[in-house]
Formats: C-alpha cells, sequence, structure tokens
C-alpha cells in the first residue's frame, strides 16, 4: 500500500469521490528527525497564558492606593516620633485592609485555575508514514493532521482532503452555524468567517473526516494573533477607583494645607516646636479617615460573596461596583444571549410530521438518551430534537427501516440523502438545490424561504422519492433552524433598558441573523438604529475598536463574551465578563467577573448590586468625613483661638478607628433598596462626592464641632485639662455613634427606613457606647488615653449631648 490509510468517512454504501490521486511513492507527514528538528526551530505550539498572578503580587497590589500611601507615612512618623501607639493602631488598620483583599482576590484566582482546561490536549499526526497520537503542543508545521467528528483541531491547517467536513468557529469567529470545509483553494486575504480550505487552532469538527497539513502553530495562528492583541490592552481603571483616588488627593491636599498653616500660626505666635509638631500631627490625625480602605474593601468584598451566591466569580473586587456604573453592555451574541445550539424554529408545509419524520431519516447524528444532548453535527441534532417532540426516533427509524445506501452532505453538492429499505429515499438540503429535482416545487416555497432567512433563520428544504436517484422528488416543506435566544435574556435585556443601560450585540453573525436575534431579545427596538445597536461579522479587531469607541464617548462599558475573539475587548472594557461554562480559557483570564452559569441575566443582577454597594460607599463616605470634618474643624478653631488641644492623637485615631469605622461597616452592608434599578446610570463624571454631598458634610461636620467646642470651653480646660478633653471625647464619640442611625438615608426619617434592617449598625453602636464607658473604668486605658476621671453624671451629659446633631438631621427631613 502506497502511504497510509485515510481516515475513515461516513457510514455509507454509495461510494464517495475519490480525492485527487497522489504520486505513488508520497509519504504523508514528517519523519521523526525532522519534526524533532522543527519543534526545537518553531518552539511548542501552545497559546502563551498571561502569567497567574503569585500570592505576593496580589498582596502587594493591595498597597497601591494613594489612601494606603497617606496611611503608611502616617505610621512612619508617628514611629520615628515616639507615638507608638499611634503607629501601631494606624499600621493595624493598613494590615487588616491588605489582608481582605489579598483573600478575597487569591481565592478568586484559585478559582479561575479550577474552570481551565486544555483546548486540545492531544491530536492525530502522520509521523513516518503512520498515524500517531501526540500531545497537541508537540504539533509542528509541516505535520498532516488526521480529522474526524468530535476532534479539536491542534493547529491552523491547510486542508489536503475534506470529505463532508464541517467544523464549528464560533469561539474564533462568533459564527454559530458550523462551517462546511473543502480542499479548495480560497484567496489569503478572504475574511476569516470564508476560509473554507483551512482549520483552525481551538475549533471543533462536527461532522466529516480530513486531512490537513500544518501552516501555522501557537502564538502563530489566528488564535495566537487573537492573544497577540491582549498585549495592546491594558486594565483599566475602574470607576470607583478613579473617584476614590480625586477623594483622596482632595483630603491630602486639605491636611497639608491645613498643618502648614496651624503650624505657621504656632511659630509666628512663639509656640515651642514640639507643641507645634504634636498639633500638627494630631490635625493630620484629624484629617485622614483611616477606616475608609477597610470599609471600602469589606463593601467590595459582601458584593463579591453575594454574586458567587449568584453564579458570578469576581476575580478584581472594584468589578463589582463598576458594573453598577455600566452605561453600556456590549455583548457577545452565541452562547451568551443565545443557548449556543441549533434549535428548529418554524416548520412550513402541509404536513410538519411527515417534515419532521423525513428530516429524522436523513440524519447520522445521534441524541442522546436525555433526548438534549448528543453526538453529531448540531444542525441534525436539532432536527432529531424537534422530530421527538411529535415522538419520532431516529433509533426506530433504523430498526424499522434501516439504510440502504447514503450520500452524505458535500460543501458542492449542499444536500444528503439516505435510501431505506421501503424504497423510499429521504433527502435534505439548500432550498435551490433540491427546487430543480423536485415535481412539486412551488414559487409559494421559494418566497417562505425568502422570508425565513430573512428572519435570521437557517432555511433546509426536505424531500423524498422513490428508489436511488435524486429526481423527481416530493418537496415536504422547509425547516427553520436557528440559535434561539435565551428566555432570561430576554428580560434581562429589558431590564437592562429599564435601568438606563444601552445594550448593544456584536457578533460574527449575518446581519440578517443578527438583526433578527436583536429585534426578538429586545435589543432592537423599532425607530431604532441597528448600526448603533447591532454590528455583525465583526472580528476581534472590530470588536476592540466598537469598545473603545464606546468609551471615547464617556460610556462605562462592560463587554461580555466567551469566544477567544472575544478576550481583547473584555481587557479593554471597563469591566470584562466572560462565560465560565462555555468560555475559552484565554477569555476567562482576560474578564474580572466570570459568570460560572453562563447567564446574561446574572449580569443585570450584578448591576444592581453595584449599585447598592456604590450607594452604601457613598453615604459611608459621607459619614466618615463628616466625623474628620468635625475632628479637624474643632482642632483647627481651638489652635486659632489659643486654646490647648481638645484631643489628642491617639483619641483622634480612636474616633476614627473605633467609634466612627465600626458603624460604618454596618452601613455597607445596608440592604439595596428595590427601586435601584428604576433610576438610569449614573453619569461617567459624576463625582463620588458632589456639591451636595460637601455642603451636607461641612454643615453638620462643623455642627458637631461647635457642640464640642462648647462643652471644652464650658468644662474650663485651663482649670483641669484632662477632665475637660475627656468631656470633649466623650461627648464627640457619643454623637458620632449616634449620627450613624441618620447616615442610612438623607431622606428617610429613620424609623421609615426600618431600625431593625440593619441590626447589625444597632448592635455596635450598643457596643461601642458600652466600650466607651470601659475606658474610664479601666485605670490602664484612661492612663494610656490620657482621660482625666468623670463623674456617672457626667457621662451621662455627654451622652444627652450626643443626641443633638441626629436630632438636627431627623428635624431637617421632617422640614424639607
Amino acid at each position: 500500500m502506497n502511504g497510509p490509510p485515510r481516515p475513515a468517512a461516513r457510514e455509507t454504501n454509495v461510494p464517495v469521490s475519490p480525492p485527487p490521486p497522489r504520486p505513488a511513492n508520497t509519504v504523508l507527514g514528517l519523519s521523526g528527525a525532522e519534526a524533532a528538528r522543527r519543534l526545537a526551530e518553531h518552539g511548542r505550539n501552545e497559546i502563551q497564558r498571561e502569567r497567574t498572578r503569585a500570592p505576593w503580587g496580589v498582596l502587594g497590589e493591595q498597597f497601591r492606593s494613594p489612601m494606603i500611601a497617606l496611611l503608611l507615612g502616617a505610621c512612619g512618623v508617628s514611629a520615628l516620633l515616639g507615638e507608638h501607639a499611634d503607629a501601631i493602631a494606624i499600621g493595624a488598620i493598613v494590615v487588616l485592609n491588605a489582608l481582605i483583599g489579598f483573600l478575597q482576590e487569591f481565592k478568586a484566582e484559585q478559582a479561575l485555575l479550577a474552570l481551565r482546561s486544555m483546548t486540545a490536549p492531544r491530536a492525530r499526526v502522520m509521523r513516518d508514514g503512520y498515524a500517531v497520537q501526540l500531545p497537541s503542543a508537540e504539533v509542528v508545521p509541516g505535520d498532516v493532521l488526521l480529522l474526524e467528528a468530535g476532534d479539536v483541531v491542534a493547529a491552523d491547517a491547510h486542508l489536503l482532503e475534506a470529505h463532508a467536513l464541517a467544523t464549528n468557529e464560533a469561539a474564533l469567529t462568533g459564527e454559530s452555524a458550523p462551517v462546511d470545509k473543502a480542499a479548495r483553494a480560497v484567496a489569503a486575504d478572504a475574511p476569516l468567517a470564508q476560509r473554507t480550505d483551512t482549520v483552525f487552532l481551538g475549533t471543533a469538527v462536527t461532522r466529516g473526516t480530513g486531512l490537513a497539513e500544518v501552516k501555522a502553530t501557537g502564538m502563530g495562528t489566528e488564535l495566537g494573533k487573537i492573544a497577540h492583541l491582549l498585549a495592546s490592552t491594558g486594565d483599566t481603571q475602574t470607576p470607583l477607583e478613579q473617584r476614590l483616588a480625586r477623594v483622596t488627593r482632595t483630603l491630602l491636599l486639605a491636611c497639608l494645607g491645613i498643618v502648614v498653616l496651624v503650624a505657621a500660626l504656632g511659630l509666628w505666635r512663639g509656640t515651642g516646636w514640639m507643641t507645634v509638631l504634636l498639633s500638627s500631627i494630631s490635625l493630620a490625625v484629624a484629617a485622614v479617615p483611616e477606616g475608609l480602605p477597610a470599609v471600602v474593601t469589606i463593601a467590595l468584598a459582601l458584593g463579591v460573596r453575594r454574586m458567587a451566591a449568584r453564579h458570578a466569580l469576581v476575580r478584581r473586587l472594584q468589578a463589582v461596583e463598576t458594573l453598577g456604573s455600566a452605561t453600556v453592555v456590549c455583548t457577545d451574541k452565541t452562547g451568551t444571549l443565545t443557548t449556543g445550539t441549533m434549535e428548529v424554529r418554524e416548520v412550513w408545509g402541509d404536513d410538519s410530521h411527515a417534515i419532521l419524520l423525513a428530516s429524522a431519516a436523513c440524519c447520522d447524528a445521534s441524541l442522546g438518551p436525555d433526548g438534549k444532548e448528543g453526538t453529531g453535527d448540531p444542525t441534525e441534532l436539532a432536527l432529531l430534537r424537534a422530530a421527538l417532540t411529535r415522538g419520532i426516533r431516529r433509533e426506530d427509524l433504523e430498526q424499522d427501516k434501516p439504510r440502504v445506501a447514503v450520500r452524505p452532505f458535500d460543501s458542492e453538492t449542499k444536500r444528503m440523502s439516505i435510501l431505506r429499505a421501503d424504497g423510499v429515499l429521504y433527502v435534505k438540503g439548500a432550498l435551490e438545490v433540491l427546487m430543480p429535482r423536485c415535481r412539486t416545487a412551488t414559487l409559494s416555497a421559494a418566497r417562505a424561504a425568502h422570508e425565513l432567512a430573512s428572519r435570521g433563520l437557517r432555511v433546509l428544504a426536505i424531500a423524498r422519492g422513490e428508489g436511488p436517484e435524486e429526481e423527481n422528488l416530493e418537496l415536504l416543506g422547509l425547516v427553520g433552524m436557528a440559535d434561539p435566544p435565551r428566555p432570561e435574556a430576554v428580560a434581562a435585556v429589558a431590564a437592562a433598558r429599564a435601568a438606563g443601560v444601552r445594550t448593544v450585540m456584536i457578533t460574527g453573525d449575518s446581519q440578517e441573523t443578527a438583526q433578527a436575534i436583536g429585534r426578538e431579545l429586545g435589543i432592537l427596538l423599532p425607530g431604532e438604529d441597528p448600526a448603533e445597536r447591532i454590528h455583525a461579522r465583526a472580528t476581534a479587531e472590530d470588536k476592540l475598536r466598537i469598545v473603545r469607541r464606546w468609551k471615547e464617548r464617556g460610556e462605562v462599558v462592560a463587554m461580555t463574551g466567551d469566544g477567544v475573539n472575544d478576550a481583547p475587548a473584555l481587557r479593554e472594557a471597563h469591566i470584562g465578563i466572560a462565560m465560565g461554562r462555555t468560555g475559552t480559557e484565554v477569555t476567562r483570564e482576560a474578564a474580572d467577573l466570570v459568570l460560572t452559569d453562563d447567564n446574561f441575566a446574572t449580569i443585570i443582577t450584578a448591576i444592581r448590586e453595584g449599585r447598592a454597594i456604590y450607594e452604601n460607599i457613598r453615604k459611608t463616605l459621607v459619614y466618615l468625613l463628616v466625623g474628620n470634618v468635625g475632628e479637624l474643624t474643632l482642632m483647627l478653631a481651638a489652635s486659632l483661638v489659643g486654646l490647648p488641644l481638645p484631643l489628642v492623637p491617639l483619641q483622634l485615631l480612636w474616633i476614627n478607628l473605633v467609634t466612627d469605622s465600626l458603624p460604618a461597616l454596618a452601613l455597607v452592608m445596608d440592604p439595596a433598596r428595590s427601586e435601584l434599578l428604576a433610576r438610569p446610570p449614573r453619569r461617567p463624571d459624576e463625582p463620588l462626592l458632589g456639591a451636595a454631598q460637601w455642603r451636607y458634610i461641612l454643615l453638620v461636620g462643623a455642627l458637631e464641632a461647635l457642640m464640642v467646642l462648647g462643652v471644652f470651653i464650658w468644662a474650663d480646660p485651663a482649670h483641669d485639662e484632662e477632665r475637660a478633653r475627656a468631656l470633649a471625647f466623650s461627648t464627640l464619640v457619643f454623637a458620632e455613634l449616634l449620627r450613624a442611625f441618620a447616615a442610612r438615608s438623607t431622606t428617610r426619617l429613620f424609623w421609615e427606613v426600618g431600625p431593625f434592617t440593619n441590626r447589625l449598625l444597632l448592635g455596635i453602636v450598643l457596643f461601642s457606647v458600652g466600650l466607651q464607658w470601659v475606658l474610664y473604668e479601666v485605670p490602664a486605658a484612661r492612663e494610656l488615653f490620657g482621660l482625666g476621671a468623670l463623674r456617672p453624671w457626667e457621662l451621662g451629659l455627654a451622652f444627652a449631648l450626643g443626641f443633638i446633631p441626629v436630632t438636627v438631621l431627623e428635624v431637617a427631613k421632617l422640614v424639607r
């Protein structure tokens, strides 16, 4: 025998047209020695993965924010000045924040590793004249691949032979229907989806057999080119990160300005440099909300936990909030908005039972016992599932009417036929091919086929005849198939529209199919410009360009997808969302969020969660800054009028880290309000703290400062400084704790919000009040904090005065 045996073709009793004859002494493939040489020259056939972040790298990223840098600076200065208690307190909060963020993100990295799967672990190639199986990483240019249904193509290869060969290229091109392949040359510059003479790395053979010579491996393949695109994109800073950075810069500048002012005034008055330095440190501590990083991290971590319960794996903490500010969701179609499997949508003809019976009788695919999964061509599986709804099973047909002869589907003839034992020939194929062979074909069938195709359906004509010849057939009818929308995706698109979020579909399908699905999903409504909402025949470069264009228009963009061609756009978007089940490894690694249930509706859940987190972070930040402005104003006013410091640094740290931060942790856990999805998204340029928030912060902060300063002056610090400081300290602590109840809403009263809808906050306030009392009862604590002794009635007075700010705020709500 000259050369190796060819791969077996389909089961058939009708000979298939033989491939062009080969020279008698031609040996396919490479020798082992030559393959080894080429492996050394070209390298292993692997796509270079992004390096998984090392644990130390994940931990290091937790220290990159300006706020953390500011706290670390304060910690260092405190340590140098011998204020060891201050340094330890600040350092502890920094470490706590870093550990929380590290544990959440490292856990996500490990979960992602568990999702990884090899694309094509092994391949069959010709070596030394024989068919051998080897790891796909060892495939080299010049190897000849042996392909059959079920294989995953191990490299980009040019077809030498193809027998009814078709591949699923959805992951690479976005085209949901299998692509028929043939060993006929196609123009080298043809679009990727039209290169029918080439099979590509990572695509799956759905039917037929073939031989293909490898032309490119690893990063030289089309899949590798897409991986290269990832290098041109970078992680985009999230809106929350940008807004927090702006707030931090504002606080830093204000802190430096006030410290310099106070220091200059003190030195001008002749105050000792140590006193000036202590005053400056006190002001710096008062200005910085030390608990903010931990509060933000915990708020996002709680969102991660809630999202995990809803089948969403968050790789970056900030990704949860980013979705809440999304204004555009760009999404792939196949497998994301649609099920990713072909389905019979319509049957045209007088007798649908006869049409489905003939469809099942002209199939090679097989359904599994559950009637859903199966093996074979996706189009045939769709036909078999539709037939099964009428009680028609291919297995029964094979038993009652065994096949006698088969003409497999061919990309040239565009039809397939099976002759069965009862003498009936069943045929399926393109209508334009079958009509000349049918005695019953009508213009109405042509009109129906055009109408079905205009709605994005793939149309198959079904016919039958007598005897083996495909002539004088009876046209039974037409079957319209498509990859149907996910039922939950329709509701999710509607919910996104109601929330003011645009859904933009980007797909490799034809314009007709894309627009038909877009209308069915509600993405494209009557009167809307299809060019704005639907992008068809899109390549990886197109998707990347579309995302960049939306970003240039000032939109916050989320991008979803499952194919390799989606990965660069996922990386470029503000938030990339990958499908966990059907998504490729490259796509999952490029994403910020992975949907483990591949459910588009989960994105809408994440948008609601993100909006709730943003709202909770904003009101918590306002709560913290009111306290900081109050402390700063108190210290600044006392310094300007020549009074002693009302509070020392450790007391300020106690307020910022315990009194303020513990209620703040409860505030960020407030339940999401139901109306969050009923309003439009925030403007991308909207600051975290706008004019209304800053006005509130300054007014309420000034109110607290004036109240505490009045208490400090009334307590006569000239007579007993420690007692006056202790009374001012407790008054401010109680005012901060009680104000947390008013901070839950700027419009609704505490009783309207519900006192027991956040029981954690209630418990924390009661616990903190008790803790404050303990400071005065334990001598060691009293000495550490520099507190003078207070009689019970004085502590009670401080508690009563603490009701003043919260009462003013609640009355103001009533007035408004």
